[in-house]
């Protein structure tokens, strides 16, 4: 007997729906085709010992299985439950009129459980887009393809369950979430709050304004100024996500596995790899293509700590995802899109000893070894980053001041005032929402300077000896500072503010 049953796999953040042929007929053997890799292969072990375990079993017939399309490849143990059906209904075990309208999909133990599975959301999504009157998958991961509206979602422990839905004696009920609610219900307080950072008024100023403008940032200081202290704040100054980001970041940590037995990620994420990482970690790849740290920043915030200690051609990966705001992998047998728009914040000490130009320091670096150290980044990679701002050790006297500073609740209120302004400023524009996305045409309309800002700007750049990527960069910023003040044009004051946030540029840090 011939019958059809249907599972999902994955590629990038998108699923494409498997079509798993069963064919019984007489003689002896087990065939599995259709580009399965040795997980898929191994399914016959898994699956035989659960159904023995629960009262069902092998036919001992020649069972053929066809997985198509049958060129593309599929990996992982996650079809385990959807060949155990269609062995069943091929078997006759189980009625087999209803098994097509479904997509089915869990790992077996050897006792009859489900483990969880990757990727729940985008299967879930392209099930609905094809018209599949349900879902059924391990219990662990309900909630999450329960977000899908329009879905029957059926979350299971066992593979008895669904025989039993399948054979009429179950009372299997459908999961049902209300999206919107799961969304917009009441958020925790942010376990970091500016409010617990003592002095470093500049420096919060400066992570306001790379939040308002969705700016790139980096932070220079010697050890202990707070430089880590401050960047793991940076998100709860964001602006909350919108359902649509809540849903694109969700379907990246799906198929990265990092759901647990939750339904909508509401709150952005912050990544925070260690510098030993290597260039696949970071933007993604490897034999079974998963999402990397930049892609599982998305809509958020990736930290790199002591930027330099990082490996150059870990960074160097990085440049073209910063400009694109997606990353592509391609190999000889497919090509992958990853979405990566994200916020860099950086972090690195002055010079190799962490006191450059400071007097009391135990350790000076010379010219040479501050050189060397500076070269570390390349100019490339800085130019795709919009503020260089000096963090200084907190004096004593603002450490042991009980006055609370600011929290992080007033500091976000204005970020989202600036932010609504950006957002009505670009409503015609499609793949825009905030400065730090301009490009050279946009800066050219909108940051229309005066003849003082003009001359200002130009007095900085001879003086300050600024390269010519800081241009742009600090007009960006400008825009930004008028926002928060809620000004139309960009004033002298805005390009002032703005010119301080370049450090790096100056030809003195590298000798």
């Amino acid at each position: 007997m011939l019958i059809k049953v249907f599972g999902s796999a994955v590629f990038g953040v998108e699923a494409t729906t498997i079509t798993v042929e069963v064919n019984i007929d007489k003689g002896i053997g087990y065939h599995l085709v259709g580009l399965p890799d040795n997980a898929v292969k191994e399914s016959s072990y898994r699956i035989a010992a659960a159904l023995k375990n629960n009262g069902y079993q092998l036919p001992g017939k020649k069972i053929t299985i066809n997985m198509a399309p049958a060129d593309l490849r599929k990996e992982g143990s996650a079809y385990d439950l959807t060949l155990a059906i269609g062995i069943l209904a091929a078997s006759g075990q189980i009625p087999a009129e209803d098994v097509d309208k479904y997509i089915i999909m869990g790992e077996l133990s050897l006792d009859g459980s489900l483990q969880p599975i990757k990727g729940v959301l985008p299967i879930a999504i392209k099930a609905k887009e094809e018209g599949f009157k349900g879902f059924f998958l391990p219990k662990q991961n309900v909630k999450e393809a329960a977000i899908v509206s329009g879905l029957d979602v059926y979350g299971i422990d066992n593979v008895t369950e669904i025989i039993d839905f399948f054979s009429g004696k179950g009372t299997l009920q459908p999961t049902v979430i209300n999206t919107r609610e799961e969304f917009y219900k009441t958020l925790d307080f942010p376990e970091f709050d500016f409010a617990d950072v003592k002095g470093q008024e500049s420096i919060k100023r400066c992570m306001e304004i790379a939040a308002a403008g969705g700016h790139n940032i980096i932070l220079i200081g010697p050890p202990g100024a707070g430089k880590t202290m401050l960047a793991k704040r940076l998100p709860s100054i964001l602006p909350p996500m919108t359902l649509k980001e809540a849903l694109e970041t969700t379907k990246i940590h799906s198929v990265a596995g990092k759901i647990k037995d939750v339904g909508l990620m509401n709150q952005r994420p912050f990544r925070n790899p260690h510098h030993t990482i290597s260039d696949v970690a970071l933007v993604g790849g490897g034999t079974f293509p998963q999402p990397g740290e930049i892609s599982l920043a998305h809509n958020g915030v990736l930290f790199l700590d002591e930027l330099p200690e990082f490996k150059r051609t870990v960074l160097e990966v990085m440049r073209q995802p910063l400009e694109d705001r997606e990353v592509t992998i391609s190999r000889a047998r497919f090509t992958i899109t990853y979405p990566s728009s994200f916020m860099l914040v950086a972090s690195m000490n002055p010079s190799p000893g962490g006191y450059f130009n400071d007097p009391d320091a135990p350790v000076s670096s010379s010219p040479h070894e501050m050189q060397r150290y500076m070269s570390k980044i390349s100019g490339p990679l800085l130019d795709r980053i919009d503020i260089h701002i000096e963090v200084t050790p907190v004096p004593f006297e603002k450490l042991s001041d009980k006055q609370k500073a600011e929290s992080s609740t007033d500091i976000r209120k204005r970020v989202m005032e600036a932010r609504e302004i950006q957002t009505n400023r670009f409503a015609h524009l499609e793949n825009i929402h905030y400065n730090a996305q301009m490009n050279t045409k946009q800066i050219r309309e909108y940051c229309d300077l005066d003849e003082t800002s003009l001359q200002l700007l130009k007095t900085a750049m001879e003086r300050l000896n600024l390269s010519a990527r800081a241009y742009d960069r600090i007009l960006k910023v400008s825009r930004t500072i008028a926002d928060l003040e809620g000004s139309t044009n960009v004033e002298p004051q805005h390009i002032s503010e703005a010119i301080q946030y370049r450090s790096l540029d100056r030809e003195g840090w590298l000798g």
